[in-house]
């Protein structure tokens, strides 16, 4: 993952205009053209989700460093996560990140009802979802997790792969979360998931 230092400015242009410059030089060009999900993303202004020392590099195609480990995914991965979603208007959403908010934003705009829980906070407690979005990267999966899934429902998140990010999709089918790997996509890593160290003699 690059967190981006490049100074964009963003104010000049406006900030509606920011957004239509993201939507059109970074999602429509890597395929995301659902006018839903696109529409989304001209609605919630990303510069509210980051501190005000860093709104200028707001809708750079890169991710943004928040402070205490929390990281803005670019908007692309959250392009790729919502398509992958197919989010539904009677879907109940549970959002779970550091922040998640902006993801949550976006996913609300898409319709349903929208919970957002903190990855290092008591996130096993949420109830079982419809559609269950991770803001982050993880590289092992725990039982409490899949739990969150409902019947029929899916989760979609980023997966940690020999040190590599990729976006997942897991669907419940049968009481089973079957998990499948759909593409590279730039996520941080959720400290709250990572993997256990394991001991060899």
């Amino acid at each position: 993952m690059t967190v981006v230092e490049e100074r964009v400015k963003v104010a000049d242009a406006g900030s509606e205009a920011a957004r239509r410059a993201m939507i059109d030089s970074q999602l429509r060009v890597s395929g995301i053209n659902d006018p839903a999900i696109l529409a989304a993303f001209l609605a919630v202004p990303r510069e509210d989700f980051v501190p005000e020392a860093r709104r200028a590099v707001a809708y750079a195609d890169r991710a943004v460093a928040l402070g205490d480990g929390a990281v803005l995914s670019p908007a692309l991965t959250y392009g790729q996560m919502l398509t992958a979603a197919e989010p539904a208007t009677d879907d109940s959403v549970l959002v779970i990140g550091n922040p998640g908010g902006y993801l949550a934003a976006l996913a609300e705009r898409l319709g349903g009802k929208v919970t957002l829980v903190a990855a290092t906070g008591d996130w096993a407690k949420a109830g079982a979802h419809t559609l269950v979005l991770v803001d982050g990267a993880i590289e092992d999966m725990p039982a409490a997790l899949a739990e969150l899934v409902a019947p029929d429902g899916c989760i979609v998140t980023g997966v940690i792969e020999r040190g590599v990010t990729r976006l997942a999709l897991g669907r419940k089918v049968a009481g089973t979360l079957a998990v499948t790997v759909l593409a590279e996509a730039d996520f941080a890593p959720l400290a709250a998931f990572a993997a256990r160290p394991k001991w060899s003699f």
